[in-house]
């Protein structure tokens, strides 16, 4: 044998006994098993199911894993000067030494950049959609949830802020996806050497969670009521010996750089007034794939060894057979988001509504569609409530081509008076004196709303 040869044989067999002679296939790691996946947005966002989350952690000992799509770079500094990146870190540890609170060690972060803003297609563009879906099925295969809570996937008026929106849209479309072994094999595929590194695959496995629940930043509660199970805050925990609102407020008050949150939950305690920290919290239900009530426990017919997975609807395209108005934008998104995931009940929740701040600019997103094999004159009228508004763009004639659709926005001035009450926008459109469509948006106008 050459000496080149036999060098090659000799790092052949080195090669071949770096492989670990285990041939055992472990099972999945149980540090990381999670009885309730919370997938929310910003740090102190599961603030809004704390006085849940205390029950759930210390009286009926579940296990909590919670996901962040971001580290709230984006918002105020209640405590320092800290701000983007910075402020981010510091979130980052606040989140981690609150949840530390309540037990929970598991927490994960997407790593989206916070995008104040109310239109839940722009943070799904800013978080890297595809990418933040993959981390989520991740984390889903990893924790293993059976019962998975988010923010609620609609436009409400309300802070109805877009990372909220977009944390939920991931969470719902991951559900359908992480018992899907065809989807993102690479976690699947077991690692060559799981001793060793360059170890190419993840060996993780499909997993099907079994129920998704909601919960709302609306500012409005009246649509909750009857949509899913409602928890006491002011119940005392047998076990902590304090109400579930107190250890919320004990929580939240780690969120020092958070003005309406942490600074307001270490003010409460100061006073003892605890009252923001002992409404319900309540949820909306939305599937499940066992046998389980509406308003019943978040737990309820949960089967402990797992379900085996369940393809979603999926969406199906409809071309309207009559010349249609519509709105676009994130309720376009919607409707068919909904019909995908089986969330169709969904689509009934809430009318269009938005609330925006006194003297800027309402933009409401408008589509028309023209299935007929000729183009189609339209004219468009918008009604707006009173001269205190003013109205820039929307209203007009124009033409819309053969099967096709046209997309443009209203544009609205709001005024500078305070005023009470929803404020009704509507939408009309006709072609040949005959009507297409009419559309109410119904407006709330509060100055701390979420720029639109």
């Amino acid at each position: 044998m050459t000496l080149s040869l036999r060098l090659a044989f000799i790092a052949a067999c080195c090669t071949l006994s770096a492989f670990p002679q285990d041939r055992s296939n472990p099972q999945p790691d149980d540090r990381y098993k999670a009885d309730l996946l919370v997938v929310v947005a910003h740090p102190d966002d599961e603030t809004a199911l704390g006085a849940y989350l205390a029950r759930a952690i210390f009286d009926e000992k579940k296990r909590v894993a919670v996901v962040y799509g971001t580290r709230g770079d984006g918002g105020p500094n209640a405590q320092g000067q800290e701000e983007g990146a910075s402020l981010g870190a510091v979130r980052e540890i606040e989140v981690r030494r609150a949840l530390a609170h309540f037990g929970v060690m598991n927490v994960w972060f997407l790593n989206g950049p916070d995008t104040p803003h109310q239109d839940v297609l722009r943070s799904l563009e800013t978080w890297n959609h595809g990418d933040s879906l993959g981390r989520m099925v991740r984390l889903i295969r990893l924790t293993r949830p059976p019962v998975i809570a988010t923010w609620l996937p609609d436009y409400v008026a309300g802070e109805n802020h877009s990372d909220h929106q977009a944390s939920s849209v991931i969470a719902n479309e991951a559900f359908d996806l992480a018992g899907d072994a065809s989807a993102f094999g690479e976690q699947l595929a077991p690692p060559r050497n799981r001793e060793g590194i360059n170890n190419l695959t993840e060996g993780l496995h499909p997993w099907q969670p079994q129920k998704i629940y909601f919960f709302s930043d609306t500012a409005h509660a009246d649509f909750l009521e009857g949509k899913g199970p409602v928890y006491s805050a002011k119940d005392t925990s047998p076990s902590q010996h304090k109400s579930y609102g107190r250890l919320a407020a004990e929580e939240c008050a780690f969120h020092l750089t958070q003005p309406d949150s942490g600074q307001e939950a270490k003010a409460a305690l100061l006073k003892n007034d605890l009252h923001e920290f002992e409404e319900p919290v309540r949820f909306i239900f939305g599937k499940s794939l066992v046998k389980s009530s509406v308003t019943g426990d978040l737990f309820e017919g949960v089967v402990p060894e797992g379900v085996s997975y369940q393809r979603p609807p999926g969406f199906i395209p409809e071309k309207a057979p009559q010349p249609a108005l519509a709105l676009g934008g994130p309720w376009s998104f919607y409707q068919k988001f909904w019909q995908a995931h089986g969330l169709d009940h969904l689509a009934d929740l809430v009318p269009p509504e938005i609330e925006i701040a006194y003297s800027t600019v309402l933009t409401i997103p408008v589509v028309i569609e023209n299935p007929a094999a000729n183009d189609l004159p339209v004219r468009v009228s918008v009604g707006v409530p009173n001269k205190e508004w003013t109205l820039f763009n929307g209203a007009g004639a124009f033409s819309v081509r053969a099967r096709s659709d046209y997309s443009f926005h209203v544009l609205a001035k709001t005024p500078e008076k305070k005023v009470s009450g929803w404020q009704m926008v509507t939408i009309k459109a006709e072609s040949g004196g005959k009507s297409i469509g009419s559309i109410p948006v119904r407006i709330r106008l509060d100055d701390a709303a979420m720029p639109q």
